[in-house]
């Protein structure tokens, strides 16, 4: 992706991730540098950081790695709390009920967007 594109915040081309598919990207959130991912539940795109609810670490233990095994689910590797991949919502284990923080993209022609700030150089 080219420096110019990374600096729009363009996390993605359309058809890029497949659905049961997901790519991490960094953004500046609230002035903090955050680690969020891009979901593509059935055809559908989402992104939300990647943090965890009840215990505040990511939800990959394994690089890129968010969906049950069925993609059904976005799942914390650490305890096995599933999210709702549509929503961010937690519906089994701690901490059910509250949800992921989402990020919000847009498309640009080809492009998805996420907005907000991309990282600076050199952060």
């Amino acid at each position: 992706m080219s420096e110019a594109a990374a600096s729009r915040g363009v996390v993605a081309k359309v058809g890029e991730v497949q659905p049961g598919r997901t790519k991490k990207f960094l953004m500046v959130i609230d002035g903090h540098e955050e680690e969020c991912f891009l979901v593509n539940h059935a055809g559908a795109l989402h992104a939300y950081v990647n943090r965890c609810c009840h215990v505040p670490m990511s939800l990959d233990w394994v690089e890129n790695q968010f969906f049950t095994e069925d993609d059904q689910f976005i799942q914390c590797a650490t305890h096995g709390a599933c999210y709702l991949p549509d929503t961010g919502e937690c519906i089994s284990g701690p901490p059910c009920g509250k949800f992921l923080t989402p990020v919000s993209l847009r498309l640009d022609g080809d492009d998805i967007i996420a907005e907000g700030q991309p990282p600076t150089a050199g952060s």
